[in-house]
């Protein structure tokens, strides 16, 4: 039957009376306008599956499709609700936390329900599937080790940089939800206690005037936009300063134009300096800059599963993909021994020449500096082969070429390290097609308050059908 005209839609800035559905992959819950199955989708912010809400209306997506929005009124409040700890969360504030306004324990409900859902709608997994590789209790979403309150974990933070409201220096701040707005702030509650340490959300203007470097010619030094603070496992907490490229200085607490499309991605003023992280009795020194887990229990943890299920034996091949600094490939290195091979892939130059270091004491180990699509395109095109495999792609995914090729190097075993749930099913589809089967799969909670997750996936060849 013809869906009844509905009106115009809604605009930003509209209020919606909403009843609130299930979670959604994105920090946000699902509803429809006029509740029917036919009204609108609203993507949700700040509420929880089963609450009645009143919402504004932020943007919309999808060429209309769907709206966003946030909840700002709270009518029908879910059990699982508390008081966000942080002062500076919620709607129009800090954008860096989904989840504040949840129980803990609800929160890592809400993740497994997320992952199970991109499993099975996005990546094809069967509920039998799912039962055979999470045990009875279903999908679980566990914490990693020691964190039990999901606060002061976040080893890595980019402070945004504002002038002061009275014209005197700068100060800290974090970006609001989907937009270059800077919401000023005092502390952030994810952040580790190393990088509160450093004073960055106290007086930030100290940590602008003790890095400033002088130029040539007289020239006054470029406006500091931002500070990344990084407390490794191993040191004292460094504050490198970013400068926007381009970017022309200007008097202390003068406010520039707004210009659009100004909006560019911030570079180091300065040599970069390195850092310490320690894994199993390894150091591993990297940029202060260059990719590492930010939760401190994190890599540990990954490193002990990826050598769990591996389970690499002297003289076996090892591949290492998307290798960063070595993480994986050290102690695969060690354990297939003299008479096995690792080869680290790493597109990131300077990622590639510290796994270079970090492999050095194992001559029977090499890091390729290139992409991996390339790399496995050379080994598949000179009929390569691979016992073990640790895939560990950036945020989009490994994608259907590299899992093809992988697959084309016949490995006994694979294990995905996955940040992105959705970005893991789409690649845990490929890999069906290619013979490749999920065996074993754990979620854990890498990024508390957030919506982000990480799952590791054990991949092996699939039966021959009888």
């Amino acid at each position: 039957m013809p869906v009844p005209d509905a009106g115009p839609a809604p605009a930003v800035g509209d209020v919606l009376d909403l009843h609130v559905g299930p979670v959604a992959h994105g920090g946000h819950c699902v509803a429809r306008v006029g509740d029917t199955p036919h009204g609108q989708v609203v993507f949700v912010r700040h509420t929880l599956p089963g609450e009645r809400v009143s919402a504004v209306v932020t943007g919309s997506g999808g060429g209309g499709r769907f709206l966003r929005a946030d909840a700002v009124e709270v009518h029908e409040a879910s059990p699982d609700r508390v008081p966000p700890p942080c002062p500076f969360a919620g709607p129009g504030r800090c954008g860096g936390c989904d989840w504040q306004h949840a129980d803990l324990a609800a929160q890592r409900r809400l993740k497994a329900a997320v992952v199970h859902e991109q499993l099975t709608r996005v990546g094809g997994c069967t509920e039998e599937e799912l039962a055979r590789v999470t045990g009875p209790e279903g999908l679980v979403c566990e914490p990693l080790p020691g964190d039990d309150a999901g606060l002061r974990w976040r080893t890595r933070v980019e402070v945004a940089l504002a002038p002061r409201r009275d014209g005197d220096g700068v100060a800290a701040g974090l970006r609001a939800h989907r937009s270059h707005r800077v919401v000023p702030v005092d502390d952030c509650l994810i952040a580790a206690p190393g990088v509160v340490g450093t004073g960055v959300f106290e007086d930030p203007q100290a940590l602008v005037d003790a890095a400033r470097v002088p130029t040539r010619h007289g020239r006054a030094a470029p406006r500091v936009s931002a500070l990344d603070v990084v407390s490794p496992g191993a040191g004292d907490p460094l504050v490198v300063p970013l400068v926007v490229p381009g970017d022309p200085p200007r008097r202390r607490g003068r406010r520039p134009a707004s210009r659009r499309g100004s909006h560019r991605t911030p570079e180091p003023l300065g040599p970069v300096p390195e850092v310490v992280e320690k894994v199993r009795g390894h150091e591993f020194r990297l940029s202060a800059r260059g990719f590492w887990q930010v939760h401190p229990g994190a890599a540990s943890e990954f490193t002990e599963q990826v050598l769990d299920w591996l389970d690499p034996q002297p003289g076996e091949r090892a591949l290492d993909l998307y290798a960063g600094v070595g993480l994986f490939a050290v102690p695969l290195a060690e354990a297939v021994g003299d008479s096995g091979e690792v080869l680290a892939v790493e597109a990131d130059a300077v990622a590639a020449d510290a796994a270079v270091r970090h492999l050095d004491p194992y001559p029977w180990a090499q890091a390729h500096a290139g992409p991996t699509e390339e790399a496995l395109a050379g080994l598949v095109a000179a009929d390569g082969s691979a016992d073990v495999v640790v895939l560990d792609p950036p945020r989009s995914g490994a994608g259907a070429e590299v899992v093809r090729a992988l697959a084309a190097l016949r490995p006994r075993a694979v294990v995905y390290v996955a940040c992105d749930p959705a970005a893991l099913a789409r690649d845990l589809a490929t890999a069906r097609e290619e013979g490749l089967e999920l065996v074993a799969l754990r979620v854990l909670d890498a990024f508390p308050m957030t919506h982000h997750v990480e799952c590791l996936a054990l991949l092996r060849p699939a039966p021959a059908p009888s």
